[in-house]
């Protein structure tokens, strides 16, 4: 439904436009106000902000229609009004153009005419309000999806990008709240929630100062992926922001008595990016997969809070920057073979 508010001060206007418009009324396609003046017109806004047109005189007592126009415009930008008057010169069209009028009809009023110019505005207030509910969706999207995906998905066709996966060099970590699962045993869930998006947030910030993206949130933990050039220090670099800042939160706060720390394990090399799901169930997540995840899944399980642990691969390529303390080798889960493991201490100045 169009609601359209009609301004002049002729009071059998009203019976006239109900007449005129009576079919597109009754099937409530159109719902009309009716006001005598710009004031009247004001006051009538306020009662219905979604009016979607003002259709309006010039020449009013109280408040005349440009007065209206000028208070009108920037209230709501998607309100639209057309002026019919019989002041239908040259400066008076541009007065009201000026103040933001979207067209402007003539006295005597040629309703043919002056429909096809309605629903020319309804239209287009129509495509606006598409404009901006696309852009609000688009903005709740960004919330729930990573930048990664849409930037894959940009420029191309959805249904055939959906099961398309690449192969890429980069570095994943895996950072988890240690013990964070006791507070939901003695604090209550909103609390909880709260200060898991508390850290979280923190942790993200460190990511993408990095120029990491945060790949999915795990329970109390996050996944993170680095590409590009450098991604193992700046994966490492992240993630010894991310342990000192959590170290930083002292124990006793308003909120809780939990102290929080991080265990994370960090590795890099060759791995499988796209959408992982069933395309059937439309349930897919974009993710990164193969043994280097595997394995940096691995080392975040063994290590301790504050630890951040790495292979010894991976240490090479990071030696020079970042100090370490060896931890030996370890054996993990579903690996043949042990593997050495290293402690990424500190960054060298």
């Amino acid at each position: 439904m169009a609601k359209i508010l009609v301004v002049d001060d002729e009071e059998d206007l009203e019976i006239l436009f109900r007449q005129k418009y009576r079919q597109k009324l009754r099937s409530g396609e159109y719902e009309m106000l009716f006001a005598l003046n710009g004031q009247q017109a004001l006051d009538l806004l306020k009662e219905h902000p979604d009016t979607d047109m003002i259709l309006s005189d010039i020449n009013m007592p109280v408040m005349d229609g440009l007065t209206l126009l000028a208070n009108t415009k920037e209230k709501n930008p998607l309100l639209k009004t057309i002026i019919i008057s019989a002041y239908g010169d040259m400066e008076n069209i541009r007065k009201a153009m000026n103040l933001g009028a979207f067209d402007f009809v003539t006295k005597p009023v040629d309703f043919q005419d002056l429909e096809i110019t309605m629903e020319k505005t309804l239209g287009y207030i129509q495509q606006l309000k598409g404009t901006l509910q696309a852009m609000r969706e688009n903005n709740i999207l960004r919330m729930y999806v990573d930048e990664t995906v849409l930037n894959f998905m940009g420029g191309k066709e959805i249904e055939s990008a959906l099961m398309e996966n690449e192969t890429i060099e980069a570095s994943v970590a895996f950072i988890d709240l240690v013990g964070f699962t006791k507070i939901s045993e003695n604090e209550d869930p909103n609390t909880v929630v709260t200060l898991l998006n508390e850290y979280f947030d923190l942790m993200v910030k460190e990511i993408i100062e990095e120029k990491g993206s945060v790949d999915k949130f795990i329970g109390d933990a996050v996944m993170a992926v680095f590409q590009g050039p450098d991604h193992e220090k700046r994966s490492a670099r992240a993630a010894i922001s991310i342990r000192d800042q959590m170290e930083a939160i002292p124990e006793f706060s308003e909120k809780s008595h939990f102290k929080p720390q991080v265990s994370i394990g960090i590795n890099s090399g060759e791995m499988v990016s796209g959408n992982i799901g069933s395309k059937s169930l439309k349930r897919l997540d974009y993710t990164v997969i193969g043994d280097v995840v595997n394995v940096a899944s691995r080392l975040q399980s063994a290590a301790n809070a504050g630890q951040i642990l790495v292979l010894d691969k991976t240490a090479e390529i990071l030696h020079g920057d970042f100090s370490f303390q060896e931890v030996g080798e370890m054996k993990l889960k579903n690996k043949a073979n042990p593997v050495k493991v290293l402690e990424i201490i500190s960054t060298i100045p």
